[in-house]
Parts: C-alpha cells; sequence; structure tokens
C-alpha cells in the first residue's frame, strides 16, 4: 500500500521524460531518419555500403545456421555409428565369440 505515494509523486517525471522523447524525435533531422535508398540517392557510396553490409550480415546467419545443421547431423551419425557397434558387440557376446579390440568386456 506504500508504493502508491511513491507511484504518484514519480508520475510527473515520467510525463516530462515522455514529452523530452517526443520532442527529440520530432527535432531529429528527416536525413538522418532516412536511408540512402529511401532517401533517393540509390547509387551512393553510402547505398553501397549499405547493401554489403546487408549481405554480409545475411552470410553471417547462413554459417551460422550451417554449423547448427553440420552439428544436428554429426550427432545423429554418431549416434547411429555407437548403436551398430553396440549392436555388433551384443551379437558377439551372445555368439560366444571374443570381443573386438577396443570394446568393452562387462
Amino acid at each position: 500500500m506504500e508504493r502508491e505515494p511513491l507511484a504518484k509523486e514519480r508520475e510527473p517525471f515520467r510525463r516530462a521524460a515522455a514529452a523530452l522523447l517526443s520532442l527529440a524525435f520530432l527535432a531529429a533531422p528527416r536525413v538522418a531518419l532516412a536511408c540512402p535508398v529511401c532517401f533517393g540517392n540509390s547509387d551512393a557510396p553510402m547505398a553501397k555500403a549499405t547493401n554489403a553490409g546487408i549481405f554480409f550480415m545475411l552470410a553471417i546467419v547462413g554459417v551460422v545456421l550451417t554449423g547448427f545443421a553440420s552439428f544436428f547431423i554429426y550427432l545423429i551419425r554418431r549416434a547411429n555409428r555407437a548403436a551398430v557397434e553396440a549392436s555388433a558387440a551384443d551379437t558377439a557376446r551372445t555368439a560366444g565369440l571374443a570381443p573386438s579390440e577396443g570394446t568393452a568386456q562387462c
């Protein structure tokens, strides 16, 4: 119950902060808010750099996604290989054959 007076005391500060933030957005020059392509000069060096940056970021996303996919493929292959080895060891054990080198003798 003691929070209500504190919240009422902060309300003028919140309104002032919102007003200042709104004023800052309105006072910003329009040139700073538009990209070179939207602003009208699509052949400028800045537009070319913007496009290069976009393609670079897309490439980074592709590399990261490829890394995730290859890691999961590796895990699947490893699990399948372990299952085959375990099956072979079980078959050798039940047939009375000596286990091959490198297998655990439990």
